[in-house]
């Protein structure tokens, strides 16, 4: 009888042991599930979001600024299965999309798989280095200095086969698709090959017939930009140049003048502006200015290979004010258009 209620015993403690490896297996097993698989990404009033993890990162960095930001709920969690898939040997810098609701596994798949967003790369009206380095800066991880740094450095405008003065015109303006995590010499790769692209066999012949190069086309190009805004009017004005060009001709463009001085807001060039001494000043010297006084847009650059072919060698801003022209074929039409324009800046009291 003693027998039996021993074994009965034994029966209900290996009941109960089995019951406990069961209870604690499944609580094991559910805090694994939520560790792994329970939403753990919280973003405040928003369905998605991005975050920008620089060059030289390392694991501790990420999660600091995940928690900090407020994007991760558990950091522990985060953290301890971040060390199980072995992110923290793996963390790839770049810009990644985020989304509310996503859990550890889904989030940290992505940062090690280095699934980053590309940035939309867009820039346009820009007059000098320093408004072009600054903007890019804005856009992908290298900073200003380090794209000025390069855009002023010979070697590097003589390895893209440019000078330092016209390096500038490399940059045609669009919008291109780049990782943010680019330095300054991957930026300087993609925009080669872009322009490279860009320049086709079509426009290369089309500038070698007006006896140019593209990278004095892009400087012309950037001359009439400043002219104008007037798209229907900008191959007139690129013919005037040419014109002057091939007849061996100052090209007396105001614009240049500006851009010499670094004074963009003059509405009046006087006597005393023409007289500064400046290679881009092109009342004094002859021929196309060393580079682009501005990044021209491909439409103005087509506008300038596509330029109107007449006998204009003279131009003037029109006295209404309309922003369009007065184009003269000899000194004295010119110089009483002129005189009209001027009349009326004088009437209006534009000094």
């Amino acid at each position: 009888m003693a027998k039996k209620k021993s074994k009965s015993f034994l029966k209900k403690v290996l009941i109960a042991l089995l019951a406990v490896v069961i209870v604690g297996g499944g609580f094991a097993g559910y805090k694994a599930y939520t560790v792994i698989y329970q939403p753990n990404v919280t973003l405040t009033g928003a369905q998605s979001d991005y975050i920008y993890i620089p060059t030289g990162s390392t694991f501790e960095d990420v999660s600091r600024l995940l928690y900090e930001k407020g994007y991760i709920v558990n950091r522990n969690s985060f953290e301890w299965l971040a060390d199980y898939k072995k992110y923290k040997d793996s963390v790839k810098p770049g810009k990644y999309k985020i989304i509310a609701g996503m859990n550890n596994n889904e989030l940290i798949n992505m940062l090690r798989s280095g699934k980053q967003e590309p940035v939309k790369l867009v820039f346009n009206n820009i007059r000098t280095k320093e408004q072009f380095a600054g903007k890019i800066s804005k856009l992908i991880e290298a900073d200003s200095l380090s794209i000025i740094k390069s855009l002023n450095d010979k070697e590097t405008a003589k390895k893209y086969g440019f000078t330092q003065d016209n390096f500038i015109a490399m940059f045609i303006p669009d919008t291109y698709e780049i990782f943010w995590n680019t330095s300054a010499e991957k930026f300087l790769e993609k925009m080669a090959k872009e322009y490279k692209n860009f320049w086709t066999a079509d426009r290369k012949a089309k500038a070698e017939k007006a006896g140019l190069k593209p990278v004095e086309i892009s400087i012309i190009a950037s001359i009439v930009q400043e002219e104008t805004n007037k798209t229907d009017e900008m191959s007139t004005i690129a013919g005037v140049y040419i014109n002057r060009i091939h007849k061996g001709m100052l090209l007396q463009a105001d614009p240049t003048v500006k851009f010499a001085i670094g004074d963009f807001t003059i509405k009046r060039i006087l006597n005393k502006h023409l007289q500064y001494d400046s290679p881009y000043n092109t009342y004094k010297y002859a021929g196309i200015p060393p580079g682009p006084i501005c990044i021209p847009s491909s439409k103005t650059i087509d506008k300038v290979l596509d330029y109107e072919k007449h006998k204009y060698i003279y131009f003037c801003a029109k006295e209404d004010f309309s922003g369009y022209h007065n184009f003269a074929i000899t000194a004295a039409e010119h110089s009483r258009n002129a005189k009209r324009y001027q009349n009326e800046l004088n009437k209006r009291k534009i000094k």
